[in-house]
């Protein structure tokens, strides 16, 4: 959107604690660590603790890491977060995500290394667009920040994957292409638009202009329902475990 406007919906006005806020892009971490609940309350034996780890885990990693990555390479938030720090808090957050990951392995089964060595490799790859962006498409998004997270809560707990975490995955694959396929227009009208100019005519004569409302509001709002929808679903399955 043209001058002034913040970089995403939930951006909040530049400089000092409020640029760290806007670093964890706080509905869309919601949103993806909701995955984690959904996995793991679909697994057999509901374990709170793991539970808690395996959030932490991914919160440190794609909260934070993924994020930090993310800023650091060209800035698309503007926040005035040094490079300095930026690379201290994914290095320090990625390998505490990595060394919960591999605590949880030595106490429950060595095979959670490949999800830990996985994870690591997609937050750098993807958000540092490594391999020239070979692994920062739609679909490395949709399974990375997706599928990821519901198949290693799952797995972490149930020790095997079964066909309701394989559907659950896809459901999550789904969410997240959608997501990538709503925010990229916005992202694009949030950071990049100059101008806009030209009209919608309508069969009654009635004419619409073309602005940043008529190309955003759709898929921004959409964007917001799906956030808390997802979010609202890891609830109800919790919840459900809990009764």
């Amino acid at each position: 959107m043209s001058g002034g406007t913040r970089p995403a919906f939930y951006a909040l006005q530049p400089g000092g604690w409020r640029d760290y806020v806007t670093l964890l892009h706080p509905p869309y971490t919601l949103w993806h660590l909701s995955y984690v609940a959904v996995g793991a309350a679909l697994a057999p034996q509901m374990d709170w603790v793991l539970l808690g780890w395996t959030t932490l885990a991914f919160a440190l990693a794609m909260g934070i890491g993924a994020h930090a990555l993310d800023e650091l390479h060209g800035r698309p938030l503007a926040t005035r977060i040094p490079d300095g720090i930026l690379i201290a808090l994914a290095a320090a957050s990625i390998a505490g995500a990595a060394s919960i990951g591999i605590a949880v392995a030595v106490s429950r089964t060595l095979w959670l290394l490949a999800f830990v060595a996985v994870g690591a490799f997609l937050v750098v790859a993807y958000n540092l667009e490594l391999f020239g962006g070979a692994f920062h498409g739609e679909l490395w998004f949709a399974g990375a920040w997706g599928a990821f997270p519901v198949l290693t809560a799952y797995f972490a707990s149930a020790l095997t994957l079964r066909a309701d975490a394989v559907a659950a995955g896809a459901f999550a694959l789904l969410a997240s292409a959608a997501q990538r396929r709503l925010s990229t227009p916005v992202r694009l009208l949030r950071r990049q638009l100059l101008s806009i100019n030209g009209e919608v005519r309508l069969r009654d004569g009635a004419t619409l202009p073309v602005d940043e409302k008529l190309l955003a509001g759709a898929p921004e709002a959409a964007l917001k329902a799906l956030a808390a929808a997802v979010v609202l679903l890891a609830a109800a399955l919790l919840l459900a475990r809990a009764g």
